[in-house]
């Protein structure tokens, strides 16, 4: 199993999201595949797209911009594909628009209910 991390900017989120789904490969409801597919919004030192992108962080006293970071747990055999599908779907035209991170997955345990 592999984790995938990607760093993608606010305005290409949905996009992503919609194409993962319109693959075949993200099933919610799988208990193989792509799943726990994870949405959380990062604060990022990313060269900003246009400057309504970019805003000043008091509390890091730099330059930042808001971008999404998706998270998602894929079957070894779906890596190429999936990583393809993000890169295709965040691309903003910029030179560098964000990063993938494929990491491997040494254990999954779910989590039980009580009895």
């Amino acid at each position: 199993m592999k984790e995938i991390k990607a760093y993608i900017h606010n305005h290409r989120i949905a996009d992503v999201i919609h194409a993962l789904k319109e693959s075949g490969q993200c099933n919610a409801n799988a208990d193989t595949g792509c799943r726990n597919l994870s949405i959380i919004p990062v604060q990022s030192l990313l060269k900003a797209v246009d400057a309504k992108e970019q805003h000043y962080s008091i509390d890091l006293a730099e330059a930042v911009i808001n971008e999404s970071k998706l998270e998602l747990i894929c079957e070894d055999v779906q890596v190429d594909e999936l990583v393809d599908i993000i890169g295709r779907a965040a691309r903003t035209g910029q030179a560098e628009a964000g990063w993938i991170y494929v990491s491997d997955i040494i254990q999954a345990i779910p989590v039980a209910g009580r009895p």
